[in-house]
């Protein structure tokens, strides 16, 4: 028989597939011995069948019901007795943290029969009818399906009437009409009544946290997040215990050190007299949890010991909710907290140094996307005026952008190419695609642990919260600051996540620490100093090498400077812009050998010239050097601009200009459907007379300069869209005559290995014979995922990827991440094929897949030597390389 259902004394943080996380932790907090009210966890798995077929697995009715009475027994109370009752809540938990984007159901077991009840056992009426509306609202909402905003129009009506800023205010009676209003909004809306039964209750609500896996919202941040749709989620059934029951409860959410920071200490929000929902919504602003300190000293300290034992058994950051009910501290969950870039780095390098991991562990808890994170540009504090308002920096970094008011703005602004400031009294998980489409959130409420924060901060995104000078209106579209300034919906806004400052206008930008430490090597402070032991580290133990994708010598000493270790691409193509695009169009056009080679003649020292530097940048290590891939009519005029030229001036009576005539006819020869696929890459080599010659030699007498100045150069000869083998031995035999011709002039040996880009199927495919030719192989993931795939990514990107994506057809673009079932398995036959005709085969990636995090771990994984992208992704791959290393080898994190 299937088991679905698990006591938290039965399981550990090592069942979180089927547990969830929070059923996990919750299970390793009761076997740790803190305080945690007691409870059960419905798998994982029931969630699956349940989604698979539309009902109840079997048998899961009937654990649920034995685990139920255990809870009763223990308790000595039942669910929702009259006189006594006990209540439960009702909680989602997946195997990876979702903040806020599944749904909680509290104070179940609460009727029209056993409020009193509770008001008597409690002592506060107005306790028992705060409860009973609040799970009025909850189940309303996520059982149910009312629209949530009814519910919250009800309450501030009420407020409005009664003069009360916050719910806090309202009076026993107050919340007694309010639940008669719940109820009426109910029934009007689903036809039905609120259920009276408790087991009902509690049956409809985890079949509802089972359905909101399938939500809009879950499913959004999954693909954002790339979690698997598979997996489902947990459902944790527990004791209620109450933080609303006066001054003397309240609830929190704590972190073991500053998420934002990484400093060490105990950080978070407390709210009095407040269920946990309260904290985390942002509905009121919390006090800093320090304040608990003075408020409860013995709960706090109790807190604080809780926290040191949490963290040192899981030896990370412990992101902790707890309630105090009447003085008593009760722990409701932990995990592993989210935490920004700045954190990640920090946390790993102290945890560390406290000894409670090994070098090895702390670089597999830090990631490229983060350094990415670490090195975008900061704001230029000396040219910020006075800040329009201050808050809580709950997510650091430095975005500009429109202010908008609700997340359908947000997302249609964006799409249109205009970066936007989502800007809210608090967030809702209703706001999510708003948050993706932002370049930052900015809350009037809310504290480090409010939904907008955790959010923000697990999708790298800048965040202020809390910033309380702020009146935003979202009606009117526009917020006021205290000193009656009015910014209106549009208005360019400058967001600070570090310094919890809104500063009006676009302020300008500097380098981050991050970014001039790659630069110059200079260690200004502690996330430095964590950066570039993480990147040492991971040198010290990758096997992939990181080359850089340049074309000049100002790119080749930037990628040099970030680390890399040779250029793995340098496209010649981009070197016959600007004003040698006039060389080219004479090339095109010249009639005869003669004037062909004229213009040939003239480009040769200009190419030199730039082989000359891009070997002087990358002295000692290898560049390779793609010959000419695009397709020649990509250097002429666009064939309709001419053509309108031509018939203007004929139609005036004017003779056209006879190089505009000449240019036309070339163009319109040349003119091709699918360029992509046309005379580009190693077949204008083999049709266009004197073209590989003029760039080999270009490149042989480029190192037989570097050799006389003294220069060690490494130049490497790469033909691109070879399709088949014939195709790269003609052109090998060319490369070869002309650097033999280059070395007996010079005097000087020239020895440039050759090799080819892997970019068509069949080269992939027929890897093994040309590998006799290629004395090393570059996968070109870039046209090799066109090819596969068979679209243009140009053409297809803005047409339907986004479709494909909602639909689960991409995970992620494959342009972004190597589709390791169709491009990926062509790399893996290649490599396996190449290796076995030439077994010193050397084989790398140029695409720019190669500075894709993901993307370097299947690399390595498939035994390439080497990964290349450009200088600015080099230090993420080269942290991405080491991490791999330790995965394969299992040295990883072992959390």
């Amino acid at each position: 028989m299937v088991r679905y259902v698990y006591d938290f004394a039965d399981g550990g943080r090592d069942m979180a597939d089927l547990l969830g996380g929070k059923g996990a932790n919750l299970a390793e907090m009761t076997r740790l011995g803190l305080p945690v009210p007691p409870g059960f966890t419905v798998t994982t798995e029931a969630c699956r069948a349940f989604l698979a077929t539309g009902a109840e697995p079997q048998g899961m009715a009937e654990e649920v019901t034995r685990h139920l009475t255990a809870l009763e027994t223990a308790a000595g109370r039942e669910l929702g007795r009259p006189d006594d009752p006990l209540l439960l809540s009702v909680r989602s938990g997946a195997r990876f943290s979702m903040p806020g984007m599944m749904e909680t159901v509290l104070d179940i077991g609460l009727t029209d029969a056993s409020v009193p009840g509770l008001a008597k056992v409690s002592g506060s009426e107005r306790f028992a009818w705060d409860s009973y509306r609040r799970l009025l609202q909850m189940f309303g909402s996520t059982v149910m399906g009312v629209d949530a905003a009814l519910f919250e129009e009800a309450i501030t009506r009420l407020k409005e009437a009664r003069e009360a800023p916050d719910d806090v205010h309202l009076e026993a009676a107050d919340l007694q009409g309010l639940v008669e209003t719940y109820k009426r909004v109910i029934r009007d809306e689903t036809g039905q009544d609120f259920p009276q039964s408790p087991a009902e209750q509690l049956r409809l609500a985890i079949l509802a946290v089972f359905r909101s896996w399938n939500g809009e919202r879950a499913r959004l941040y999954r693909r954002r997040e790339h979690i698997p749709d598979d997996l489902g989620t947990a459902v944790t059934v527990q004791r209620m215990v109450f933080g609303n029951l006066g001054a003397d409860s309240g609830s929190g959410v704590a972190f073991t050190r500053d998420p934002a920071t990484g400093r060490p200490g105990l950080y978070g929000d407390y709210l009095a007299n407040a269920q946990g929902e309260d904290v985390v919504a942002g509905i009121r602003n919390a006090v800093p949890l320090a304040e608990l300190e003075r408020l409860d000293p013995r709960s706090y300290r109790r807190l604080r010991d809780h926290a040191q034992t949490l963290e040192r058994h899981y030896r990370d950051l412990c992101d902790i909710e707890f309630t105090i009910e009447r003085g008593t501290l009760w722990m409701l969950q932990t995990r592993v907290g989210k935490r920004t870039a700045e954190a990640a780095f920090a946390i790993a390098a102290e945890l560390v140094e406290e000894g409670l991991i090994t070098p090895d562990e702390s670089l597999a808890r830090v990631g490229g996307e983060g350094l990415a994170r670490l090195m975008f540009p900061r704001f230029d504090t000396s040219a910020t005026g006075e800040p329009l308002a201050h808050g809580i920096p709950a997510s650091p970094g430095a975005a500009v952008g429109a202010v908008v008011f609700d997340s359908a703005e947000a997302v249609r602004r964006a799409g249109a190419g205009e970066d936007v400031i989502l800007v809210r009294q608090e967030t809702t998980p209703d706001d999510l695609p708003g948050m993706v489409a932002a370049q930052a959130v900015l809350t009037s409420r809310g504290g480090k642990t409010s939904h907008a924060a955790v959010v923000a901060r697990g999708m790298g995104k800048v965040c202020v919260c809390g910033a309380e000078e702020l009146s935003v209106d979202t009606g009117a579209r526009r917020f006021t600051t205290r000193d009656g300034t009015v910014v209106e919906e549009g208005t360019t806004v400058s967001v600070d996540g570090s310094a919890g400052a809104v500063y009006p206008g676009a302020v300008p930008l500097v380098a981050s620490a991050a970014m001039r430490y790659l630069e110059t090597g200079e260690q200004t402070d502690g996330i430095v100093t964590a950066v570039a032991r993480a990147l040492s580290r991971a040198d010290s133990v990758r096997r992939l090498e990181v080359r850089a994708n340049a074309d000049t010598p100002e790119d080749a000493a930037r990628a040099r400077r970030f680390g890399a270790q040779g250029i793995g691409l340098c496209r010649t193509e981009h070197m016959f812009l600007g004003e040698r695009r006039r060389l080219v169009e004479e090339m095109i056009l010249a009639r005869t050998d003669s004037a062909r080679d004229r213009a040939l003649a003239a480009l040769l020292p200009l190419q030199r010239q730039d082989f000359t530097g891009i070997l002087a940048a990358m002295d000692g290590l290898p560049v390779t050097i793609r010959l000419l891939d695009p397709p020649l009519h990509e250097f002429l005029p666009d064939r309709t601009e001419l053509a309108v030229r031509v018939a203007s001036a004929e139609a005036a009576g004017r003779r056209p200009d006879p190089h505009d005539v000449e240019l036309l006819d070339a163009v319109s020869r040349m003119h091709e459907e699918n360029p992509m696929l046309g005379l580009r890459g190693v077949r204008l080599g083999l049709v266009v007379p004197g073209l590989v010659a003029m760039q080999v030699r270009a490149i042989a007498e480029a190192v037989v300069e570097r050799v006389r100045a003294g220069g060690s150069p490494e130049a490497e000869i790469m033909v691109p869209l070879v399709g088949a083998v014939e195709e790269l031995r003609i052109e090998r035999e060319e490369v070869e005559r002309v650097l033999a011709e280059v070395s007996k002039e010079s005097g000087v040996a020239v020895h440039c290995p050759v090799g080819t880009m892997i970019e068509l199927p069949r080269a992939a495919l027929t890897a093994g014979r040309i590998a006799g030719e290629a004395q090393f192989f570059s996968f070109g993931t870039n046209d090799l995922t066109q090819t596969t795939w068979g679209f243009s990514r140009d053409d297809v990107e803005a047409a339907f990827f986004s479709a494909y994506l909602d639909k689960g057809v991409f995970a992620t673009s494959p342009f972004e991440t190597i589709d390791r079932d169709g491009v990926g398995r062509l790399v893996r036959i290649a490599v396996e094929e190449g290796r076995a005709a030439r077994p010193d085969l050397k084989i790398g990636v140029c695409g720019e897949h190669g500075g894709d995090p993901d993307s370097v771990h299947f690399f390595h994984g498939a035994g390439l030597d080497y990964v290349s992208c450009s200088p600015f992704r080099v230090p993420v791959a080269r942290l991405e390389a080491g991490r791999a290393a330790l995965a394969r080898t299992g040295t990883s994190d072992s959390r």
